[in-house]
This record gives C-alpha cells, structure tokens and sequence, in this order.
C-alpha cells in the first residue's frame, strides 16, 4: 500500500466517523427540539461527506496520472 492509498483510507474512516458523530448529534438536537444545535448537526454531515468525496475524488485524479 503507497502513501496516497493509506491517506486515502484514513480520510474517509474519519469521515465515516464524523457522519456517525453528527448523526447522533441530529437525533439528541431532534430530541430536545434545540434548532440550533440540529443546524451545526447538519452542517457537520455535510461537512464529513465533502471531505470524504473530496478524497476519493483525489485519490481518483492521482490513478489518472
């Protein structure tokens, strides 16, 4: 495994991690009905999904080469 595979896998386990993070985080805001604390839940899903589309975007380009 190269450098680029292993950064690659760690990014988007982090990103696995930070969706899972802020999954539970949307449910205890749905929960104390807490609009602002649900917003900032969504924002981080979306914020763990872009880094790990924009790693294997990467990784993707990084084959093509």
């Amino acid at each position: 495994m190269n450098v680029n595979k292993i950064r690659l896998v760690i990014t988007v386990v982090g990103s696995a991690v930070g969706v899972v993070a802020a999954g539970a985080q949307v449910r205890k805001a749905v929960q104390k009905g807490d609009k602002l604390s649900l917003v900032n839940a969504l924002a981080s899903v979306l914020v763990a999904v872009t880094g790990g589309a924009l790693a294997i975007r990467g990784a993707r380009k990084d084959e093509e080469a």
